[in-house]
């Protein structure tokens, strides 16, 4: 039976080792479980839009991603894990300005086309005024002027999803070890992975370490243009607030509000590039946080600051994921660069590569994602 080491142990990882034990393969998955990991800090957005716009390639690979979800839900739940938190909610793309309400006219074009295409989490699209975004998410202040409504928007608890994926990785027998890990290479050829003094052979093997994907490779002597970028999120508590049900709020920034059940709002995020892994939950990340926060929902001043979290995005610098085989070795794979779509691409991305590594024909072309692409 083929052995699949895996190193990294987040969703992309956890969901490439799924979809191998579906396909009767042994697994092996080693997670450092490093401070700052991203599925952990994810706040599980599945929203209408994304950054992906301008980038072509990424299209059928978040379409695809979007279609799988409902089926990846379904085979978790028939291990016996149906609680990950997922649930459709709905998004506000919310308008502070004139020229920002203009610009929801355009927003509203590329839902449509998006949805004609069979985009999933997308919905009814709707533009609505500020009285009924507020109706939507009350917490909302005078300086929303309108809004986007697109009612097919999702959200997903991203440690609830981790988990379900990593006991049904055990349940079916795969082998889940905690430490550091590297690449295990002798003579030029990929041997298996080396984990905590431990040698472990393979016959293949993934780096799907998020940020820290390049590490693993170094007994190789191989660069990996993916870099940490900083996403800092507050979570927030509103006593008496119904906050389950209402829809995610997007600004024009990088910044959001989501909500979930128990009265907690998720105020994110944001984006620190150049900082190196530095987990610290700066006063200056918190400020811009709150800022926008309290500018979008001022009634959020009296909310209890719960817990702050703390991520790294793993970005390519081209934008786009690294999904494939390493140039000059075949049975070495590299899953990473979702940046901050980890939760969205993640578990299809893994269920791609793994399909790929057992020979079997994939559903989404994963060439334009190839590793190789830096070598050109």
């Amino acid at each position: 039976m083929t052995q699949i080491a895996i190193i990294g142990g987040g969703v992309v990882g956890a969901s490439i080792a799924h979809r191998l034990l579906t396909l009767g393969a042994r697994v092996v998955l080693v997670d450092a479980e490093d401070t700052g990991q991203a599925t952990a800090a994810a706040a599980g957005i599945l929203p209408p839009l994304d950054h992906f716009i301008g980038i072509p390639a990424v299209l059928p690979l978040l379409a695809g991603a979007r279609r799988y979800y409902p089926e990846l839900l379904e085979a978790l739940r028939q291990h016996g894990h149906a609680d990950v938190g997922y649930d459709i909610i709905g998004a506000l793309q919310v308008a502070s300005s004139r020229e920002e309400l203009a610009e929801l006219e355009q927003l509203a074009d590329e839902c449509e086309r998006r949805r004609a295409l069979g985009f999933a989490h997308i919905g009814e699209v709707s533009l609505v005024g500020a009285e009924r975004a507020r109706s939507l998410f009350p917490l909302l202040g005078d300086v929303v002027l309108g809004a986007l409504h697109c009612s097919g928007a999702g959200r997903i608890d991203g440690r609830r999803l981790l988990a379900a994926l990593r006991a049904r990785a055990v349940a079916s027998g795969a082998r889940v070890l905690r430490g550091r890990a590297s690449v295990w290479v002798e003579a030029g050829r990929v041997l298996g992975v080396q984990a905590e003094g431990e040698s472990i052979g393979a016959d293949a093997v993934v780096v799907a370490g998020g940020a820290w994907s390049g590490r693993a490779l170094a007994p190789l002597g191989l660069a990996l243009p993916v870099n940490p970028q900083r996403g800092l999120l507050l979570h927030l508590d509103l006593p008496g607030q119904a906050s389950g049900r209402w829809p995610l709020v997007l600004g024009f920034s990088h910044q959001y509000l989501l909500g979930f059940p128990e009265s907690r709002i998720v105020a994110g995020a944001t984006r620190e590039d150049g900082v190196g892994f530095d987990a610290r939950p700066t006063a200056g990340g918190v400020r811009a946080v709150l800022d926008e926060a309290l500018r979008l929902a001022p009634a959020l001043r009296d909310a209890t600051l719960q817990e702050t979290r703390v991520g790294f995005r793993p970005v390519t610098v081209d934008r786009m994921p690294v999904l494939g085989p390493l140039p000059g070795h075949a049975n070495l794979f590299v899953a990473t660069g979702h940046a901050g779509y980890g939760i969205e691409l993640g578990p299809y991305s893994g269920a791609l590569l793994a399909e790929l590594i057992m020979g079997h024909p994939t559903a989404a072309e994963l060439g334009p994602f190839s590793p190789a692409r830096f070598s050109r």
